[in-house]
């Protein structure tokens, strides 16, 4: 889609062009490399519920690129997009959960969503779950599930 297109639709209020337009301003295709003006389109389309766009602003939440540094509102927005199936923020979240970051560390809520977003065929989460077995974090110490869990991610 052309960039003017896009930024027609992202004006109207369609989220998934807001999203798609930050992406771009992201990664500097089509326009100049902006994170404000990512951040800017990611948080239009998140408060409109947009999952993708939730996950987004919480990335740029938790690097600080586009905001200002903030992991209590990133995992704030992976929670919204988590809690619609979205894995990448699953997983995200779970990351959160397993450090502590902007949220009470608790190894049992991260392995929780690890397997949501690792039953999507998230790898990452599946890399994690496999961990987490490995290691009896969140989860009983499992060999057997951690080489499952492992393998499933290779």
């Amino acid at each position: 889609m052309e960039i003017q297109e896009l930024k027609t639709l992202a004006e109207g209020g369609d989220a998934e062009s807001q999203n798609n337009l930050g992406l771009r301003y992201d990664q500097g295709k089509g326009v100049e490399q902006n994170h404000a003006k990512a951040a800017e389109w990611y948080q239009k389309a998140a408060e409109q519920g947009y999952a993708r766009a939730q996950c987004n602003i919480g990335v740029c939440y938790v690097n600080g690129e586009g905001v200002e540094q903030n992991h209590t509102k990133a995992a704030e927005w992976f929670q919204k997009a988590a809690e619609q199936g979205y894995a990448n923020a699953q997983y995200s979240l779970g990351v959160c959960y397993a450090n502590g970051c902007g949220i009470e560390q608790n190894y049992t809520k991260a392995a929780e969503w690890y397997q949501k977003a690792a039953e999507q065929g998230y790898a990452n989460a599946q890399f994690k779950l496999g961990w987490c077995y490995k290691q009896g974090k969140g989860v009983e110490q499992n060999d057997t599930k951690a080489v499952e869990w492992y393998l499933k991610a290779a």
